[in-house]
């Protein structure tokens, strides 16, 4: 299957809600339409495009903040995103302010899959993880225990570097509203960190929230959003040559699986395409310090802890990490500590063949 297209099986109303949320997703907005004043794309796909719509690209958004002499992460400047460009002038461009002492870059999630990891109960990854690491194994997952603003109940994150959304809707509000500067029925109010109120309300050409109804079909931005990535279908990994059938052992037997867990299952629903599927992820989708943390507290997130990526359509995804630091499988290997410290170093301590193998099991996923 290509990447970009929809699950196999989907109805024909699913499928056109899937063709709904794509045309949303490729659309280029403007100001007239709500973009701005401080964004960092003028569309979804300027950032999830590679190699298909729905991936990533090296396009970063820029996070900053402070940490005290006591470790403690403080927000400046009201939020920890600064976006990269403003409208209609640069009284709405969002400065990171001298005393910021981290300051990090976020590469985009791909999204193949997406609905899916949405299926999976919370109570699945509430069963693996492990934050006192009683089994004496160096690794100590969280579960992200985040409110929904989509329904206002605790949920499990799982969307985000820092597993901060538990549902498509959420995650999407956010990003319209972060990314683009389009406010909706989620996120009202505008962000540009360190403006105050009243210039940021003088460059808003809009009256909030800016995504509404469509007249044709009743549904928001926000819905199609949600539409196309719940029925994006993952990247299938290709068929294993007896090298990266080793290679997927030596994964195993080095520890790697504690975290990329390779196999989750989605909770009974009445949908046949999400009912208990079998989500070949590999991740636990918890939150850990495998030493790439970005330094940036973010929900139940701390500044340390980064979400579990997924491996499916390893692939086809470059570059690595979640700033983009590592261009190759290897370089991100090597660039695990802490938790994955006994990782990495069983992975230093194959020899070259076992190493090829195991790099040709990722670059089979």
């Amino acid at each position: 299957m290509q990447p970009g297209n929809p699950l196999v099986g989907i109805t024909a109303e699913e499928f056109e809600r899937f063709r709904l949320g794509l045309e949303d997703f490729v659309e280029v907005e403007n100001a007239a339409e709500g973009l701005g004043p401080a964004y960092n794309g003028t569309g979804c796909s300027a950032c999830h495009n590679s190699p298909a719509i729905g991936g990533i690209s090296p396009v970063s958004e820029i996070r900053a903040g402070r940490l005290d002499a006591e470790g403690n992460f403080e927000v400046l400047g009201g939020h920890t995103l600064f976006q990269l460009f403003s409208i209609p002038n640069h009284a709405c461009q969002p400065i990171i302010p001298p005393e910021a002492n981290v300051i990090a870059k976020r590469i985009p999630i791909p999204l193949f899959g997406a609905g899916l990891i949405e299926a999976i109960a919370d109570e699945t990854i509430l069963g693996l993880e492990d934050p006192d690491d009683q089994d004496n194994n160096g690794i100590s997952g969280r579960a992200a225990r985040i409110i929904d603003v989509a329904t206002g109940r605790e949920r499990i994150g799982r969307f985000g570097w820092k597993a901060q959304h538990a549902t498509l809707l959420a995650f999407g509000a956010d990003a319209y509203r972060n990314e683009m500067g389009i406010t909706n029925d989620l996120f009202m109010e505008e962000v540009a960190a360190g403006v105050d109120p009243e210039t940021l309300e003088l460059c808003d050409l809009r009256p909030d929230p800016e995504d509404g109804p469509e007249p044709g079909t009743g549904l928001r931005g926000i819905d199609n959003f949600e539409a196309f990535m719940k029925f994006l279908a993952p990247i299938e990994k290709e068929p294993l040559t007896e090298e990266a059938a080793w290679g997927e052992q030596l994964f195993s037997l080095l520890g790697c699986v504690a975290c990329h867990v390779p196999v989750l299952y989605t909770a009974p629903t009445e949908n046949r395409i999400f009912n208990e599927r079998e989500v070949r992820l590999f991740s636990d989708l918890l939150l850990h310090d495998v030493g790439t943390g970005d330094g940036i507290a973010q929900e139940a997130a701390l500044p340390n802890e980064i979400r579990t990526p997924s491996l499916w359509g390893l692939r086809l995804r470059r570059p690595l990490l979640h700033n983009g630091s590592a261009a190759t499988p290897e370089q991100a290997i090597r660039a695990h500590k802490s938790e994955a410290e006994a990782a990495r170093k069983g992975f230093e301590d194959l020899s070259e063949q076992e190493r090829a193998a195991l790099l040709a099991f990722l670059n089979a996923l």
